[in-house]
């Protein structure tokens, strides 16, 4: 396993990160799963207090807590269940950061939280607000860092306006291109992209013609999908190795955050990034896919 620098931090972030989201809720499964991505390497792992109604915090939590040196923990805020506990609203407030920390802390059972990521945000959150409380949560050492899990171009610009993010969470795949456009204006302010999704809901990898929909992807109408997908299988055997290596293939990818519900499919992205695939066929993948761009929440 190689590791990167996570944005301005001192941070040394294995490239491939563990998505906690799809981990069983069965601990001692979870915890199978959790050591097998330590044993190769991975010692990124993220999750999120709305994940699980804050349960995956505490799996997490409880199996990492005798590797709690060895590892960087991430994990998200702003999103707060309603009583009834079936959907959720949003609160980027100061108030609410300062209270769910301590909630996330006591889930996870550590005294620090390595990355904090506010969990998405539009423009009209106060990020004066919401980066002044970060930065005092870094002072008091309460968190390492912080970031935003956002694809909104204007809410990332104005999160870097006021404050020092380390990292920014994206979708970003060789099928979704459209944060390609600001991977230069993030590393500028010293931060690192952390790329999600991949694989693009399993459309990048050798069983994309089951997961194929009667519907398109992003701006691919359902004809152009197929026909592409064909293509990108006739270039390579391997469509899962390419679909990671086409994301770390950019200096301003820091790791790619990658989930797994079996222990079979942690297995396979494993392999397949100790495979990586070759500069032709990355070349070719970027000449047939689109340079899709973000068509809203653009410039403020």
């Amino acid at each position: 396993m190689k590791y990167r620098k996570l944005g301005s931090s001192d941070m040394q972030v294995s490239e491939l990160g563990l998505g906690c989201m799809s981990l069983p809720t069965d601990l001692q499964q979870a915890k199978y799963m959790i050591d097998a991505a330590f044993d190769a390497g991975i010692n990124f792992f993220d999750t999120a207090d709305l994940y699980n109604k804050g349960q995956n915090e505490i799996i997490v939590g409880d199996v990492l807590r005798k590797k709690r040196n060895d590892v960087f923990i991430s994990t998200k805020v702003g999103n707060v269940w309603n009583d009834s506990e079936d959907s959720w609203s949003w609160d980027s407030s100061k108030q609410h950061i300062k209270a769910g920390v301590k909630k996330s802390l006591t889930r996870l059972g550590t005294d620090y939280i390595d990355l904090y990521q506010l969990h998405g945000g539009t423009i009209e959150d106060n990020f004066d607000e919401i980066t002044d409380v970060f930065e005092e949560l870094k002072r008091e050492g309460t968190i390492r860092a912080y970031g935003i899990s956002s694809i909104r171009p204007n809410t990332i610009q104005k999160i870097m306006k006021f404050g020092h993010p380390t990292a920014v969470m994206m979708q970003y795949s060789a099928l979704d291109r459209r944060p390609e456009e600001w991977f230069e204006f993030i590393q500028q302010h010293g931060a690192s992209v952390i790329s999600r999704g991949t694989i693009a809901k399993g459309l990048l990898t050798s069983n994309w013609k089951n997961k194929l929909k009667n519907e398109g992807f992003l701006d691919y109408s359902q004809q152009e999908l197929e026909l592409l997908l064909n293509s990108l299988q006739q270039s390579t055997d391997h469509p899962l190795n390419a679909a990671l290596s086409y994301n770390l293939n950019t200096p301003a990818v820091s790791s790619v955050i990658v989930g797994a519900s079996k222990i079979e499919q942690l297995y396979e992205t494993i392999d397949a990034y100790h495979h990586p695939a070759d500069e032709e066929t990355l070349r070719t993948w970027r000449h047939l896919t689109k340079e899709n761009k973000y068509t809203t929440h653009r410039e403020l």
